[in-house]
């Protein structure tokens, strides 16, 4: 057993030596003991210099892809989505060619101007002429909307699947957990591409709603329902043990009517567990979205995505390799500052993480 040590106020702590006031140092820890744990969560994650890091490089990507717009008039001066095969550009005193004849072999064909490290064409020139760095901030736009999308379907649908499941009980439970065991068998990139490939040909009617396929709500409603079982179990399970606990079954034996316990003992208990799920449920998102984009059952032309932008430079690796590797190394960047700050959140408001770092 480890030896504990217990901070108690020193005379120049009461007296206000080296504190400003007197008791100042008490006033301070008992603020902090009878802080809420949304506050306490709150301080600690701001005290996590890593998950602050995520964060503001989590700002600077958003920024620069709500800025993509701006950058396409004012920087590129080109449309990222018309193909541009007979287009030039002035760099210096020289004007040159975005597509370029090829030099090697037997001289064939076309090259895309590569990265010119400026304004224009930044990152160079894909297979139509378009300019990557452009398609890159808007392909960014819609990974990170599908990304952020799906993630919140995915948590809706799994805390409420999740909490009715557990805190009925009964055949309620049953039905449901059966149907979450449903699709926990299918492996999920198998069942995305499945249904990628379904709704992509067919688009989807919902009633008098008709969604067209190339609609970015046909990704965010599958990569949103796929991973609903991976969230949904594990709240299921918390709620099944929030309602065996003794303070649910004291407010049972009361007569406190089961909404008052659900929205006032059950919720405020799982919503902790559903904000850590979230940034690296995002994250994952993003991934499983740039694969189904890069087998271009994801996001259809003429929009763009990191995942499609893969695609469009797979044939230029060796040429131009710039216009697949810099969306990969966005894609890459993007998914460690998720988790970088997943792991911050589960650190601050994961109560299970806290005992495994007491005991560690």
């Amino acid at each position: 057993m480890s030896d504990s040590v217990i901070d108690t106020p020193t005379p120049a702590d009461l007296s206000g030596g080296g504190m400003g006031e007197p008791g100042e140092a008490m006033a301070a820890a008992r603020t902090r003991a009878t802080e809420g744990p949304w506050r306490a969560g709150l301080r600690k994650l701001m005290r996590d210099r890593t998950a602050m890091g995520a964060v503001v490089v989590l700002i600077l990507i958003i920024l620069a892809c709500v800025a993509a717009p701006w950058y396409a008039q004012h920087v590129s001066q080109s449309d990222p989505f018309q193909s541009n095969l007979d287009g030039q550009i002035t760099i210096g005193k020289n004007t040159l060619d975005i597509m370029q004849a090829d030099t090697g072999g037997l001289g064939l064909g076309v090259t895309p101007i590569g990265p010119t490290w400026r304004g224009q064409y930044f990152l160079g020139a894909d297979d139509q002429g378009r300019d990557v760095m452009a398609r890159m901030l808007y392909g960014g736009r819609n990974s990170l909307i599908i990304s952020f999308a799906s993630t919140v379907i995915c948590l809706v649908l799994a805390a409420l699947v999740g909490t009715v499941a557990g805190f009925l009980g009964g055949w309620v439970d049953t039905i449901l957990a059966r149907l979450l065991d449903v699709l926990w068998a299918f492996p999920i990139y198998l069942l995305a591409i499945s249904l990628s490939i379904v709704l992509i040909s067919k688009g989807l009617q919902i009633g008098p709603i008709n969604i067209p396929s190339n609609s970015l709500l046909i990704p965010i409603a599958i990569i949103g329902v796929v991973y609903v079982p991976y969230v949904a179990r594990p709240i299921r399970g918390q709620v099944l043990s929030l309602a065996r606990s003794d303070f649910v079954l004291a407010a049972r034996c009361l007569g406190v009517p089961s909404s008052r316990i659900l929205f006032r003992d059950i919720l405020p208990n799982v919503t902790t567990t559903i904000i850590v799920f979230a940034p690296l449920m995002m994250a994952l998102n993003m991934l499983t979205e740039s694969a189904l984009s890069f087998l271009s059952i994801g996001v259809q032309p003429p929009s763009a995505s990191w995942g499609t932008i893969i695609q469009d430079g797979e044939d230029l690796l060796y040429t131009q390799p710039m216009v697949a590797i810099a969306p990969g190394l966005a894609i890459i960047v993007t998914v460690l500052a998720l988790n970088f700050l997943g792991d911050g959140v589960r650190d601050a408001f994961d109560p299970r993480a806290k005992l495994r770092v007491g005991k560690g």
